[in-house]
């Protein structure tokens, strides 16, 4: 109590919150504008928050509070410090609550966004308000699309057929995280895989230069791991088995497997294909035809990961084909399974139970061969295991092709075999990624829209000029999914309309929109220059390539975003999840490679 007398906090606290916001005590001035460029600078970054409906949760704090230490502890060290704050509040989350509520999202993002600013000034955060920006503001995702454009000219946005997350009971795509053990987190529905032609950024085209380039960022190790596993870059050979019936007769179709391992191919005593395999349908004979069918349809109920989750009991069917293994001649048989994905490698593998643990389990499960071809160094192994590492080689050699292999170190059988492969025209040597492309688009309302068209006569896709962003999103009432798998957006006819301004010719507009990923993947940028209504960011501000990012990580400190700028870059201390490491951080390091 006489602590409490002494030091009257409720009457304190709300009086300096006030004289900060009448004298904008935290506001960093812009160069030219009376920032002391002589002085060092510190720019510290807190992730952008979503501003969900329930307000701040106490995780939000614990950083803030960190940065705004850093941040005054800076000012009080003679820097100038840069530390603003803004909103990442396009997203599903936000549609689901204003489907919820009967409320159109850009009224309960308003609504939210404005409680999570009173919040945060009631903590005393020392943020420039003045800088604040929200990724739902048509000045802002105005640069987004921007972006976009440039990804497309250089051919690193472009449209594929892939798979996605489908509820027939509620007429719509859901995302990953909506979907829990194969049906939708609303209603409890049935959901399947089905293909659907969605955008997609060619983040693979860049996979080497995202690994590489991880060798001179600071981060720590940890953070740097979770990227490289994640790119997943390995060395290997494609090989090409030719498709039979159990005579041997040649099917008129050839099997393209990925491996890691050309050295086992004489271990390979069968082949697995993925449900989705463009050439199963071919593949299957009339006997196995329903048994395929049925698995397939239960396969496209998981998600990838049920699918490839290590402890779930293997399950397959045979597809009636074989395939001749082209080291040995043998005929082996063709199954398919869901340990299998599409979307990896070809979709196809060639099974060794003899050195794989999946291999070797689906093998005992369905009694079928297994052949050990590789021998331990010191000879010792446990043979009711499957051995997996580099050894001797054994039992691989075959006087019909020619190939011989016994006696040799693993690494050398590798590339012998691939050389092999290679000469006679069963393959070639390849290097493959488990990055995929990015899924870009969302059969959504409440995103980005897309800045382009598509002309009537020809259905030619047609970027939008740059005086023509902002493409505004439309105002709709009716927001909900259309049940037909069709973007709301469809339901705005007179929006969708349009005439290209190039040639007259009439069109219409691209109704998915981009994901939540976009606004976030550059507001880092932003920041610097936020008024700005000419260009994403002034080069006497900016004038930077990404390098690296850091992230401050459950929590840890570290270097978010390394840039080479004239004063404000690089990001100096960034505050994150590091559960955003292979998401949020590895697309802005291709967001920026790709279109600067």
């Amino acid at each position: 109590a006489q602590a409490r007398r002494a030091y009257p906090y409720d009457e304190i606290e709300p009086r300096w919150q006030a004289h900060w916001e009448e004298r904008r005590t935290f506001r960093t001035p812009d160069i030219g504008d009376g920032l002391d460029t002589s002085r060092p600078k510190c720019y510290i970054l807190d992730m952008f928050p979503y501003p969900s409906g329930a307000g701040l949760h106490v995780g939000h704090p614990l950083g803030y509070t960190a940065t705004d230490i850093l941040s005054r502890f800076k000012r009080m060290k003679g820097f100038n410090v840069l530390h603003p704050m803004g909103w990442d509040a396009f997203g599903l989350p936000a549609e689901q609550y204003a489907i919820q509520t009967g409320t159109h999202p850009k009224t309960t993002t308003a609504r939210n966004i404005d409680r999570f600013r009173i919040q945060l000034k009631s903590l005393g955060f020392s943020y420039d308000w003045d800088r604040e920006i929200s990724t739902t503001e048509p000045a802002y995702y105005k640069w987004t699309q921007w972006i976009f454009l440039q990804l497309l000219k250089r051919g690193l946005a472009y449209q594929a057929e892939v798979p996605v997350n489908w509820c027939p009971a509620l007429g719509t795509v859901l995302a990953n995280e909506e979907v829990i053990d194969g049906v939708s987190e609303r209603g409890g529905y049935p959901v399947i895989r089905k293909p659907m032609r969605q955008w997609m950024l060619r983040i693979t085209s860049y996979a080497d230069r995202l690994l590489e380039d991880l060798d001179d960022l600071d981060w720590p190790e940890s953070i740097k791991e979770m990227q490289r596993n994640w790119i997943g870059r390995s060395e290997g050979a494609e090989l090409e088995f030719c498709a039979v019936d159990q005579e041997g007769h040649d099917l008129g179709a050839k099997l393209t497997v990925y491996t890691t391992r050309p050295d086992t191919i004489f271990g390979a005593t069968y082949l697995v294909v993925a449900p989705e395999h463009v050439l199963l349908p071919s593949l299957t004979s009339e006997e196995q035809r329903a048994h395929v069918e049925e698995y397939t349809e239960v396969a496209a109920r998981k998600s990838e990961l049920e699918r490839t989750e290590l402890q779930k009991e293997k399950t397959g069917v045979f597809s009636g084909s074989y395939a001749k293994n082209p080291a040995t001649g043998e005929i082996i048989p063709i199954w398919v399974a869901d340990y299998v994905l599409a979307s990896y490698g070809t979709g196809a593998i060639m099974a060794v139970p003899a050195h794989d643990s999946r291999d070797h389990e689906f093998a005992l499960k369905y009694e079928l061969p297994i052949i050990k071809v590789v021998s331990p160094p010191n000879g010792n192994c446990d043979p009711e295991e499957a051995y997996a590492d580099d050894g001797i080689m054994i039992n691989s050699s075959s006087s019909s092709s020619g190939l011989n292999i016994n006696g040799m170190l693993s690494q050398d059988a590798a590339l012998e075999v691939t050389s092999w492969v290679e000469s006679n025209g069963f393959g070639k040597k390849k290097v493959n990624y488990k990055l995929r492309d990015w899924l870009f688009a969302r059969q959504r309302y409440w995103g980005e829209p897309f800045p382009v068209i598509y002309l009537d006569d020809t259905n030619e896709m047609v970027p939008l000029t740059e005086n023509q962003l902002p493409l505004t999103l439309p105002e709709l009432d009716d927001f909900t999914p259309t049940g037909t798998g069709e973007p709301p957006l469809t339901k705005a006819a007179d929006w969708v309309r349009t005439t290209d301004v190039l040639t007259g010719k009439p069109a219409r507009r691209e109704t998915s929109t981009m994901p939540q990923w976009a606004g976030s993947c550059w507001y880092y940028l932003r920041f610097m220059d936020p008024k700005n209504s000419s260009t994403l960011v002034d080069k006497a501000k900016e004038r930077c390539i990404l390098l690296s990012h850091l992230i401050f990580s459950k929590r840890c400190v570290c270097n978010f975003f390394s840039i080479s700028c004239s004063y404000w870059g690089p990001v100096d201390i960034y505050v994150g999840g590091a559960e955003h490491s292979v998401l949020h951080l590895l697309y802005a390091r291709f967001w920026h490679k790709g279109s600067v």
